[in-house]
């Protein structure tokens, strides 16, 4: 198998070669800048197919937003992570490549392994954990599953891209210590055990040189000391300088096709500005990609037949019930008592969120809420629901109740095309359009449907975007006019801040209306990129805040249980921006005190995909924290508050109680700069050194049995620690080893002032045990939890000494220690 492996290399290797000797200068150019928003050019006289890339990392859009091509929907990374489980990650990879190749796609722009520094960071749901050996483990399983699939990876965002705030400017200012233990680390580790075959680098500056044109970093870090030979491409715009980006090792510049390579790539080397060598590595680097995938003649694929497939909703009930993180569970609650009655609140147990913003958003084909998998497992008349709070009172693109479609028109109001609506959110970049629809002929835009409301009384009615528009709901015209940009707002932000309301709308619960949102589009307001931008958004009848928590407590007074669905909205958790606290949007805190205030037996599920402020956590019985739990969370909710499932989770991120007990909170820069002070001391690396206590450590999480801890042993490479399950039912138990230094006078080290976290993770293994059942947990020890970055040395040095190697439930809850002498 290896000899054939090293066989199919050779001819892969072989057939790279060939091509790049029949490609002249501007072919070579071209092929390194975007055909269009998502794809490589093709390049027939050499057999080379467009290499077509999508976005991730929970599904696989394809190259158009659109829910005429549905998508399955996993849950969020943070939700990965807390499986603590490198070969679910694997799993959820390989149903990813199968999703990729069902829809032509070659590359997955995906898994993002950035670290949670701060919990202010907007984007955590999409990275994994603030711990880099945890990122870096399940990001390995998740790589080498897409790959194993036939399908490449681009592991992001390379390196430093740890928050949003000016992230395409911003100068992240990491000392060469932090900047190896902690932020490279994650990619290190799946460059050399996963061996990608594609690297995303950021917008951001690391130490004043931006990362598309780190040449340090790229050539001589990257591709130097760890041996990467994937392809490196740009986050998309992130390409600003043509000598700049192919000197420092940046082979693809995304999108196209007006890029800085290209003609201009091109025109360099003629100048002499650019090496042609320069170029061909680069093009080398494409061309094995394409040769990996299939998309080369004359290249064996390194996957020629796919594994057996998998099913997509079952794998996602499965991930989502394995990430529940059960952080409370007093007196038992969950469980649920078999027949209890129950008592559902919160507008997000009715309408989930599923996954987060930004340009990890797909569209599957269905959704199952709280709300549905409750009331498919509970017996007939056993559970009530109330809104009780909203988490926002804004209004938001069409969704439930909508059918729509899109009716593109020139300007002499021709159909050009059309196609099918996910939501009221028309967002087409580049080739991103229906089909015989260009940017050029295209002059309106008509979003029309019917909608069927849920709830009887006044709905409101808006816009979200510039330009002109026309809305009629029922017959009735709300709006005619054109929505212009404020002299100091951001065009980009336009299209995306705040919805206007332009009328309301008495309807009556179940009455089917139509409605029309004509959108005429205007140059003036023109992106950046040919896009198409805007939304036809609605809210349903305002209810008194007080009237529906009354309803809401009513109801659980009246109940055995009270579950109670709280969570975050896009205007807090997505992509292009961070937080500014976190506490809980509307009025979902005072939903939960005055529920629990009269039922002892509340439950709270927490869906958001990072650490929120949970102020009456000690006044529930239990706190459930689900993510963005994907397509089937309702389902596996159900699955777990009934008892069928055990929640399988530990936390992969510290959460604090309060905001203001975080000891790294900033994230944004200073006359462009962002210092990260902090050094090593991130996540609960930072807790232990500030002394505060979280709401809830690293690590921790509950499940329906319990352990018992009976032995360690350890050695220098390998530790084995005994458990046994010591309940009445099967479950899955995380072992945690963590490595605490005993101080010494010396570190062995020239700089005697390292100072290093008070312990780490250095191993983790998931396992699953029958009621009474032992087991024994092995455990590899790698040589580098025992090593620091010498930055007089420039280099790893291992560190001797005396080590306190502890077998733990979580960070804070040890089982067993003994003394290894190194």
């Amino acid at each position: 198998m290896a000899e054939t492996a090293r066989d199919d290399d050779a001819r892969r290797e072989a057939a790279v070669e060939a091509a790049l000797g029949r490609l002249d200068l501007d072919a070579k150019a071209r092929l390194l800048a975007g055909r269009d928003m998502w794809s490589l050019p093709a390049l027939p006289g050499i057999g080379l197919a467009s290499l077509v890339m999508s976005d991730g990392p929970i599904g696989v859009r394809g190259v158009r937003w659109t829910a005429d091509d549905a998508s399955v929907a996993l849950p969020s990374p943070t939700a990965l992570a807390a499986a603590w489980d490198p070969e679910l990650a694997r799993r959820a990879g390989r149903l990813l490549a199968q999703e990729a190749r069902r829809k032509g796609v070659h590359v997955l722009l995906a898994p993002t392994v950035n670290l949670h520094r701060s919990p202010l960071g907007g984007r955590h749901f999409e990275a994994y954990s603030e711990d880099p050996f945890l990122t870096g483990a399940v990001a390995t399983g998740y790589v080498r599953g897409v790959q194993e699939g036939g399908v490449g990876t681009t592991v992001k965002h390379f390196v430093g891209n740890d928050a949003e705030t000016d992230r395409f400017t911003v100068d992240n200012r990491i000392a060469p210590r932090p900047l190896r233990e902690l932020y490279l680390a994650p990619f290190e580790a799946i460059v050399r055990n996963a061996h990608p075959w594609g690297i995303m680098t950021a917008y951001n500056q690391v130490n004043g040189t931006t990362m598309t044109e780190h040449r340090y970093l790229v050539n001589e870090v990257l591709r130097g000391e760890w041996g990467f030979d994937g392809f490196n491409v740009s986050d998309w715009m992130a390409a600003r300088s043509t000598t700049g980006d192919i000197e420092g090792g940046l082979d693809v510049a995304m999108p196209g096709p007006r890029t800085v390579y290209g003609e201009s790539l091109a025109a360099a080397v003629r100048a002499g500005e650019v090496a042609e060598s320069a170029v061909d590595a680069a093009v080398r680097n494409v061309l094995r990609l394409a040769a990996r995938v299939g998309a080369l003649d004359g290249a064996p694929p390194v996957v020629a037949a796919p594994p057996a497939g998998i099913d997509g909703d079952a794998l996602a009930r499965e991930l989502a019930r394995r990430g529940f993180v059960l952080v409370r569970n007093e007196n038992d609650a969950l469980p649920l008592r078999p027949g209890a009655t129950v008592a559902l609140s919160g507008a997000a147990a009715r309408d989930a969120r599923v996954l987060g913003g930004g340009s990890a958003q797909v569209f599957p084909d269905h959704v199952v809420s709280p709300l549905d998998g409750l009331a498919a497992v509970l017996p007939e008349g056993s559970l009530t629901y109330c809104v009780g709070a909203d988490p926002s009172d804004e209004l938001a693109p069409a969704g439930q109740g909508f059918t729509l479609r899109a009716v593109c028109r020139d300007a002499a109001g021709n159909v050009l095309g059309e196609g099918t609506l996910p939501s009221g959110q028309v967002q087409w970049i580049g080739d991103d359009l229906p089909a015989g629809v260009t940017h050029e002929a295209l002059a309106s835009v008509e979003v029309t449907g019917t909608f069927t409301p849920r709830e009887s009384g006044a709905h409101a009615f808006g816009t979200r975007g510039l330009g002109a528009y026309r809305l009629t709901v029922a017959g009735r015209t709300l709006f005619d006019g054109v929505q212009h940009m404020g002299p100091e707002t951001d065009p980009f932000e336009a299209f995306f801040g705040s919805p206007v309301e332009r009328g309301q709308v008495e309807l009556t619960a179940g009455e089917t209306v139509e409605v029309s949102l004509r959108h005429t589009l205007a140059k003036e307001f023109a992106a950046r990129l040919p896009a198409v931008m805007f939304s036809f958004v609605h809210l349903g009848p305002r209810r008194d805040p007080a009237e529906l928590i009354a309803e809401a407590v009513a109801a659980a007074r009246a109940a055995d249980a009270a579950v109670v669905v709280v969570a975050t909205t896009e205007r807090v958790e997505s992509e292009g921006f961070d937080r500014t606290d976190l506490a809980l949007p509307g009025r979902q805190d005072e939903l939960v005190r005055a529920v629990a205030a009269v039922n002892p037996n509340t439950v709270v599920v927490v869906n958001a995909g990072s650490p929120v402020e949970l102020p009456w956590r000690e006044d529930v019985a239990a706190v459930l924290l689900s993510w963005f739990p994907g397509q089937e969370g309702g389902a596996a909710l159900a699955d777990v508050l009934t008892g069928a499932e055990e929640p399988g989770g530990r936390l992969p991120t510290t959460w604090p109680a309060v905001l203001a007990d975080a000891p790294v909170t900033r994230v944004t820069p200073a006359d462009g700069e962002l210092s990260y002070d902090e050094g090593v001391f991130i996540g609960y690396r930072a807790w232990d050194r500030s002394g505060a206590v979280p709401a809830y450590p690293f690590g921790h999480g509950l499940g329906y049995t319990t352990w018992s801890y009976d032995s360690l042993e350890c050695g220098p490479e390998r530790a084995t620690v005994r458990i046994t399950n010591t309940g009445a039912r099967t479950g899955r138990e995380v072992v945690q080893l963590y490595l605490a230094p005993e101080p010494t006078e010396s570190f062995g080290v020239q700089s005697t002032t390292a100072e290093r976290p008070a312990r780490w993770l250095a191993a983790f293994a998931s396992v699953e045990a029958a009621a009474g059942e032992s087991v024994d947990v092995e455990l590899a020890l790698p040589r580098r939890a025992f090593e620091i970055w010498d930055e007089e040395k420039d280099g790893w040095v291992f560190v001797p000494g005396t080590y306190r190697v502890v077998a733990a439930h979580s960070l804070t809850d040890e089982r067993l220690a003994v003394t290894l002498e190194l």
